[in-house]
C-alpha cells in the first residue's frame, strides 16, 4: 500500500490485510501469481464475476500499490505491482483452508499445480524442489550449514522468503547452471541492480526449498526460451516438455 511521505504511527495491518480478504480479489491476485499481464476480461472470467465486477476491484487493488496496469493500444493488462505481492500471497496460502474439489477438472488442475507451476517468476512445486536439490547434489549450489538437503530448516516459515540464504554458488556454479542456458549471467556472485542473485522460498506444497531470486527468474527464462516447459494459458501450471525431460536427465540426471 501507498505510505505518506510524513511520518506516521504504526503501520496499519489490519488495512493491508483487508485487500486480501475478499473473495474476489484473492482470485485475481491468484490468476496474476505467474508473473504475466492479463486482461480484465480472463480476470473476471478467473474470479467468476461479471466484467463490471472485475473492474471495481481492480481499480481498489491497483489504488493500493499491489497490481500495476500496462496499456496495450485499446486493451489494459494488468499484473502484480512486485514480488512482495506474490510472497504474501504464497504465505498466506499456508494458512487458508483448501477449496473444495468439486469437479474433475478442479482435481486436475490442482494436480498440475502441485506437479509444476511459477511462483512468481521462477519455479516450484515437484518440479522447482527437485531441481534445486540437484544443483545442490551437482555442485552448483553449496550449503552453508553442511545439509546438503533442500528440507525445511527448524523455524522456517513455509512459502516464505527465507532471510539467510541456506545455499551460496557453489565451485561447479558455471557449468551447472550453463548447460541449464543461463552461463555467463550473474555467476561471478556479484550483485546486480536491487535483487538478490540468489534467494529461496519454502514451497508450501512439498515443504523444502525452491530456488527464488535473479538466478531462479533466469532459469525459468531459460527453460521456457530453450522449449524445455510451457506454460498454460489461464493458469500458472506448467507442462515439462519430452525436450526438457531429457535435458534435465542430461544436465542434472534428473528423472521427472
Amino acid at each position: 500500500m501507498t505510505r505518506p511521505s510524513e511520518p506516521a504511527g504504526d503501520v496499519d495491518v489490519a488495512r493491508a490485510a483487508e485487500l486480501f480478504a475478499d473473495r474476489t480479489r484473492a482470485r485475481i491476485l491468484r490468476a496474476l501469481l505467474d508473473g504475466r499481464a492479463l486482461p480484465a476480461s480472463v480476470l473476471a472470467s478467473e474470479a467468476g464475476v461479471t466484467p463490471q465486477a472485475v473492474s471495481s476491484q481492480l481499480s481498489r487493488l491497483r489504488d493500493a500499490g499491489l497490481v500495476a496496469v500496462e496499456p496495450s493500444g485499446r486493451h489494459r493488462y494488468y499484473r502484480l505491482a512486485s514480488d512482495h505481492v506474490a510472497t504474501i500471497m504464497e504465505a498466506l496460502a499456508v494458512i487458508a483452508p483448501a477449496e473444495p474439489i468439486r469437479s474433475l477438472r478442479e482435481g486436475t488442475r490442482a494436480a498440475a499445480l502441485r506437479r509444476s507451476r511459477t511462483c512468481y517468476d521462477h519455479l516450484a512445486g515437484q518440479l522447482g524442489c527437485a531441481i534445486t536439490q540437484s544443483l545442490v547434489e551437482h555442485g552448483a549450489l553449496t550449503p552453508i550449514d553442511g545439509d546438503g538437503s533442500t528440507r525445511r530448516r527448524p523455524g522456517q516459515r513455509l512459502s516464505s522468503p527465507v532471510p539467510e540464504a541456506p545455499f551460496r554458488l557453489g565451485p561447479r556454479a558455471a557449468g551447472v547452471f550453463g548447460q541449464l542456458g543461463v552461463a555467463g549471467r550473474h555467476l561471478d556472485g556479484a550483485p546486480r541492480g536491487r535483487r538478490p542473485l540468489l534467494r529461496f522460498c519454502l514451497d508450501w506444497t512439498e515443504q523444502r526449498h525452491h530456488l527464488a531470486g535473479q538466478l531462479g527468474a533466469d532459469v525459468l527464462t531459460a527453460m521456457i526460451d530453450g522449449g524445455w516447459i510451457t506454460r498454460r494459458p489461464r493458469h500458472r501450471a506448467v507442462d515439462l516438455t519430452d525436450v526438457g525431460a531429457t535435458e534435465l536427465r542430461r544436465c542434472l540426471a534428473l528423472d521427472v
